[in-house]
């Protein structure tokens, strides 16, 4: 496993990963931009409309400590957006993934296993729905984990190994899915879940990392493909036949 995770590090800033990297980062960065703006803005307006029911209720003597309040409200959910988007990474990352996969998959199989039938490139719409699911079910395991943050850390252990079992999940099935169907790439993860989930630690440990978990999309893939290939098995129908010179009888 950790021979794949060399692997997949050093591949992802080959030459024929650069343009890969600069789409896959790109597009994270529009997601994070597009998701930070939303929030912002929507959180502005609850302070902004807070502050007129506040006075509407409490009357024009209250203007000035209402004013104050959606103030520091204001600076609060500035806070909360860049926090929000740090937490919320795995899942922007995720919907990266979903798109580049088969891009990143390619880079891997033809580097490493030149003489292996490379996997089947993945429906745009069924790549795009497992991003999608993983991307929401990754919010949803963070709004629960939320109020652990408080209780000596519990949160983050929860952040991340949440995140371990939702990316190792992801990256895996969408590797085996270039193989085989759907539903016999979700029962291998499952077979598989020990050293699925093993591998996804180092997918967490990655995308925890700031500005270089914009690459996890290629590191995640990349790790993922290697780890499908091992598990498979010796797998004979993939592997092209070695041609037999044959010698003239003397």
């Amino acid at each position: 496993m950790l021979d794949a995770a060399v692997k997949a590090l050093s591949q992802i800033l080959s030459p024929a990963m650069r343009t890969i990297l600069w789409r896959s980062i790109g597009l994270a960065l529009v997601l994070i931009t597009a998701l930070a703006i939303g929030l912002q803005r929507l959180l502005s307006w609850f302070a902004v409309y807070g502050e007129d029911w506040g006075e509407a209720m409490l009357g024009p003597g209250f203007h000035t400590p209402l004013n104050i309040l959606a103030w520091i409200v204001s600076i609060a959910a500035g806070l909360g957006v860049v926090l929000g988007g740090i937490f919320l990474m795995p899942a922007i990352t995720s919907l990266v993934a979903s798109v580049f996969v088969d891009d990143v998959a390619d880079q891997v199989e033809r580097e490493h296993y030149p003489a292996e039938r490379p996997g089947t490139a993945l429906p745009f719409g069924l790549a795009i729905t497992e991003g999608i699911k993983t991307a929401l079910l990754t919010i949803l395991v963070y709004l629960i984990a939320l109020p652990f943050v408080f209780v000596a850390g519990a949160g983050f252990v929860a952040f991340f190994i949440a995140t371990a079992w939702l990316l190792g999940r992801e990256y895996f099935e969408l590797a085996a899915m270039r193989f085989r169907p759907p539903a016999e790439a979700k029962a291998m993860r499952k077979d598989n879940a020990a050293i699925v989930f093993t591998a996804g630690l180092m997918i967490a440990a990655f995308v925890s990392i700031p500005i270089v978990n914009l690459a996890t999309p290629l590191f995640g893939m990349a790790l993922m493909v290697h780890m499908h290939k091992r598990l498979s098995g010796p797998r004979p129908e993939l592997i092209e036949p070695t041609r037999k010179t044959s010698v003239p009888a003397a």
